[in-house]
């Protein structure tokens, strides 16, 4: 990777990125509205007595999850517009490898998300009350490495479409397998063995999983560190697959 050229495109991308208010909203604010709206629609369930509230229960889950829905999205669509306009084939004809294009859309994107994280935690914790056993700054550092694990796949699943369109059926495919079977809607040692298995090679499950170490427990546990380690290591193979499978021109 050209250090020089990286920078150069992920600058480029950032700046793309604030000219474009509708998708900056997107990404910044959508997280957030949508922990309000879970806010209110457990506000008034009734929480049995020395247990945690359902928002509570979901919410923290949910912080992980929404940051990488959204950056999924967000970033598959980007690239595949990239690709459609030209802009792609234009750049991979300059001595920009794939591998720096990519890696300078995934740290511009990473710092988006960052910033989405950390606004939806805000939110979260400053404004509707939701509380933690472990520390909340942890939270926020799992929520940004699921929105980074969200780029990555996005810019690997938008090789295999051709149109914007494309890129985003590519979202029942990849994204709500792994809602269902994260541990969100029931436990994974509750599933039957051969979902319970393909439970396992689904790198949310190891997010959801993290954050849910750090609501029970009031310190970093061995478990936590596993699933960060594993969730690190998707991000970095979907980037490295997806440098691999980047075609200079669109069909």
């Amino acid at each position: 990777m050209n250090v020089k050229i990286f920078v150069a495109t992920a600058g480029r991308i950032l700046a793309q990125l604030r000219s474009d208010r509708r998708t900056v909203a997107m990404i910044m604010l959508v997280p957030s509205l949508l922990m309000v709206l879970l806010y209110f629609l457990y506000q008034n369930v009734p929480t049995p007595p020395d247990q945690q509230s359902l928002f509570a229960r979901v919410a923290i889950t949910m912080l992980g999850i929404l940051p990488f829905t959204v950056m999924f999205l967000v970033t598959s669509i980007a690239m595949q517009r990239e690709r459609t306009s030209g802009t792609l084939e234009r750049l991979l004809t300059t001595p920009m490898r794939k591998l720096d294009l990519l890696g300078g859309y995934a740290a511009a994107f990473s710092t988006a998300a960052a910033g989405q994280a950390a606004l939806a935690c805000a939110v979260a914790f400053g404004f509707l009350g939701l509380e933690t056993v472990g520390g909340f700054e942890w939270v926020i550092v799992i929520a940004a490495l699921n929105a980074v694990l969200g780029v990555a796949l996005g810019l690997l699943f938008s090789a295999f479409a051709r149109t914007e369109f494309q890129a985003v059926q590519f979202m029942p495919v990849v994204v709500i397998p792994q809602l269902f079977l994260c541990g969100l809607l029931v436990p994974r040692d509750q599933l039957p063995t051969w979902l319970e298995w393909i439970s396992n090679v689904l790198p949310l499950s190891y997010a959801v999983e993290a954050i849910q170490q750090v609501a029970t427990h009031p310190g970093v546990t061995a478990i936590m560190w596993r699933d960060l380690a594993v969730v690190a290591g998707f991000a970095l193979l979907a980037l490295s697959l997806g440098a691999a499978t980047l075609r200079r021109r669109t069909p």
